[in-house]
């Protein structure tokens, strides 16, 4: 029995659950987010409790069955509470700025590298060296973070690059000489 399966997801004030066939409709404080779900597993809402079951244990069902509860519980934590994720600039002269909607980086290319966020992703730049992604949906916040992160990944010599919020960068020694 997949023990994140098990949990049920517990619906907090505020927050309405809808289930239409497989589409679950998640409506909160902070917006709405709906995701199809897996027709396989069974979805009971009771009060504010949303429990799952899996109709056997194929491999599949299995998988499925823990995937379908973090999905939900995903959805109701993102229109709740929200999900960010920082980064930060490490390496001389990396800064990062807002101008307008865009987050403007400038990482050692010869050019700023303009990153337009799309929309329900919200970008703040509490310093020239931190970068804020916040949202509802917990997939789009870190693919958006993933992508400010590609635009100069850490690199294992001087460490310089783009990181995340406490991620250790692996260090390597440089060539000797004789």
């Amino acid at each position: 029995m997949s023990r994140v399966g098990k949990k049920p997801v517990i619906i907090p004030d505020g927050v309405t659950v809808t289930f239409d066939g497989n589409l679950c409709t998640v409506k909160g404080p902070k917006g709405e987010l709906s995701r199809e779900l897996h027709p396989d597993i069974k979805i009971t809402v009771e009060g504010n409790e949303i429990t799952f079951e899996r109709p056997s244990d194929h491999k599949e069902h299995r998988a499925l069955h823990g995937t379908m509860r973090a999905l939900v519980n995903n959805m109701v934590e993102g229109v709740s509470k929200g999900f960010e994720r920082g980064l930060e600039l490490v390496g001389v002269g990396y800064r990062a700025s807002k101008s307008g909607n865009k987050l403007v980086l400038n990482v050692g290319y010869s050019h700023p590298v303009e990153i337009v966020p799309e929309n329900g992703i919200e970008i703040e730049v509490p310093s020239q060296t931190k970068v804020v992604v916040k949202g509802t949906d917990k997939e789009r916040v870190g693919a958006t973070a993933a992508n400010i992160r590609a635009v100069r990944s850490p690199e294992p010599y001087k460490g310089k690059g783009i990181r995340y919020e406490g991620e250790m960068v692996r260090r390597k020694e440089g060539k000797s000489a004789k």
